[in-house]
């Protein structure tokens, strides 16, 4: 019998629950996917506990929007894919199933190079990282200072950044230094003297800086490092942005992204499926989990993990 997991009130992981659903019939302009893995995002955590705002519930609330399966049904008006079709899809609702009807315009083909965890591991990652790039120019001859490389938005964006011509410097703990400089990247150590450490490895400067650590010894770091702060911008911390006179995306942000933004985002999963393909975009996968095990992902994913946590219909 299918399955979904859903939730019926905010609160810990104890509150998933899988749910036995009708298989769904894709409607005109979607697509039927059998899932085969489930992408967990913090924000699936932040959502489900009532940490991050979301609309009263009042049916059985599904989770997750990015995932990777085979395509088992064709709406009306779709071309391009067939049955059996190899796929990755993000910006669904209710990812963590059996089966799952999605938009077509949301769903991308996988290359054989691309493993069904892999391509579960791109959709708000790789968009967030790829739309935060475009918005600040990153490109050429510009030294970036990323917080938290070694997370999955920062590997993302160290490995866009360094492909687009950039130089990268990474905080990160000692123990994953390794893992950010086989992306690209000079790691840095967090903690005190940190601005320092920066300007001896940037002796010409930083001109761009993105936090996707939400500490306070990020945001002071880089404003005291970067004289425009118009390419300063924060993942984490989106409600001291306007404050601190820097942009924010993501991470609560009061601001809207922009259509352009959003065509952005939509247009990065895309994009990072075709390096997968040419060898030329590394994937660091964590635990995978049964989708039963839905609520002990979200344990893990709360906690923190290496890796990228999937979970496997």
């Amino acid at each position: 019998m299918p399955t979904a997991i859903a939730y019926t009130e905010f609160g810990g992981p104890e509150v998933l629950r899988a749910l036995e659903i009708d298989e769904p019939t894709p409607p005109a302009g979607q697509l039927l996917i059998r899932v085969e893995a489930a992408g967990v995002n913090p924000i699936d955590a932040k959502l489900r506990s009532g940490a991050r705002a979301s609309a009263p519930i009042e049916e059985p609330r599904r989770v997750g929007s990015d995932g990777a399966g085979v395509v088992a049904g064709v709406g009306d008006g779709v071309d391009g894919f067939r049955v059996g079709d190899a796929v990755v899809f993000s910006g669904a609702r209710g990812a963590y199933a059996t089966h799952i009807s999605v938009d077509a315009t949301r769903v991308h083909s996988r290359p054989p190079q691309a493993s069904a965890a892999q391509g579960a591991a791109l959709g708000i990652p790789v968009g967030t990282a790829y739309q935060t790039l475009r918005s600040l120019s990153v490109g050429p001859g510009d030294t970036l200072l990323l917080h938290a490389g070694s997370g999955a938005v920062g590997q993302a964006a160290i490995q866009l950044a360094v492909l687009w011509g950039s130089t990268v410097i990474a905080t990160t703990s000692d123990r994953r230094a390794d893992v950010v400089r086989s992306l690209g990247a000079t790691p840095v150590a967090y903690g005190d003297g940190l601005a320092d450490r920066v300007r001896e490895l940037a002796p010409g400067g930083v001109t761009v800086a993105i936090d996707a650590a939400g500490t306070d010894e990020a945001l002071q770091t880089s404003i005291a490092l970067m004289p425009d702060k118009r390419r300063i911008a924060t993942l984490v911390r989106g409600r001291d942005a306007s404050a601190l006179g820097i942009r924010a995306f993501s991470g609560g942000s009061p601001e809207p992204l922009t259509p352009q933004q959003l065509a952005w985002r939509d247009e990065a999963v895309p994009v990072v499926l075709a390096l997968i393909a040419a060898g030329r975009f590394a994937v660091e996968l964590g635990p995978e989990l049964p989708l039963a095990e839905a609520a002990e992902a979200h344990r893990l994913v709360e906690r923190g993990t290496d890796g990228k946590i999937t979970l496997i219909p």
